[in-house]
């Protein structure tokens, strides 16, 4: 691409967390209160729903995971939530542990929990900067 060319950035597409396992993935997905849009056993892949929009996570086998985190450092993705609090103990209920307690920031408070590959997600709230959250 030269300098005289662009793209422009449309947003996301999806999100993809490599696991070791799908049916266990999504099992556990499933516990952490996500809803699953699609699952293609043949491509080993499943699509995970977040909120109203289309883009969302996408499970993807890697199977040289097996039942240990990859190699690589995992990047961390943050989800909005209305609670952030209310959704750790809801985790807690469903047999998911967080990583540690949820935590306030900036514009609210978080809660991060990781699954058996190592994939850190969090759900995040606006709670002390309700205009930046989304509504609806």
């Amino acid at each position: 691409m030269s300098e005289n060319e662009s793209y422009e950035l449309l947003g996301f597409d999806n999100v993809l967390l490599p696991v070791g396992d799908l049916g266990e993935a999504v099992s556990f997905y499933e516990r952490a209160g996500f809803a699953v849009a699609f699952r293609l056993d043949e491509a080993g892949i499943a699509g995970l729903k977040v909120g109203k929009e289309t883009p969302g996570l996408l499970l993807r086998v890697e199977e040289e995971l097996r039942h240990r985190p990859p190699l690589w450092g995992s990047a961390r993705v943050w989800l909005e939530v209305r609670d952030a609090r209310a959704a750790a103990r809801a985790l807690a209920t469903a047999g998911v542990p967080p990583l540690d307690a949820p935590f306030s920031g900036a514009t609210g408070w978080t809660v991060e929990f990781t699954d058996p590959w190592g994939n850190v997600v969090g759900f995040t709230d606006y709670s002390k900067r309700p205009e930046l959250a989304r509504t609806g």
